[in-house]
């Protein structure tokens, strides 16, 4: 695989990052759920407003000059809402390389924990948690009025926080 580039998005990435985001849900998760009309449409607006609304919380895996994948956190909290990877290029590492970004990040910041959940159906996504260090906490009822509800897992990881100065030059 060409060299990956963990950087922040940007603005010009909005649309791209919209598309990976449907195209991750369409083949991961939608296959767990019980379509219904416009359940799609739905989750592709939705999904397009929240990368407008996160823009500036989300960092970004470009290969090649491609967006390929990203990852959010929370504003208020160590909490990744979001981790997707182009169908594609699944597989090879990248959600891996965000999620480490990400943790470091926040461990810089002082987080002793992060925090994440994914629905319990998706066995790939629990099981790629489990194998990046994240434990299972919780499994709850989750789902909107639009979908059905199923059950999410709930994980947490232990992070080793950065507790000195970063100072500037």
């Amino acid at each position: 695989m060409p060299a990956v580039t963990i950087r922040r998005a940007e603005t010009g990435d909005v649309g791209r990052l919209s598309d990976i985001a449907y195209r991750a849900w369409e083949s991961g998760i939608f296959p767990l759920l019980t379509p219904r009309p416009g359940m799609q449409q739905y989750e592709k607006a939705r999904l397009a407003q929240v990368v407008v609304e996160t823009l500036n919380r989300i960092i970004v895996a470009q290969v090649a000059g491609v967006v390929v994948g990203w990852c959010s956190r929370s504003a208020r909290r160590a909490y990744i809402p979001y981790l997707f990877v182009a169908p594609e290029v699944q597989g090879q590492g990248l959600g891996s390389m965000l999620l480490r970004r990400m943790e470091s990040m926040l461990e810089l910041e002082g987080a002793s924990r992060v925090f994440l959940e994914t629905p319990a159906d998706n066995v790939p996504a629990v099981r790629f948690y489990e194998n990046q260090g994240y434990h299972i906490l919780a499994l709850r009822q989750d789902g909107q009025a639009s979908h059905e509800p199923f059950m999410s897992v709930h994980l947490e990881k232990r992070l080793l926080p950065f507790t000195g100065d970063i100072g500037e030059d």
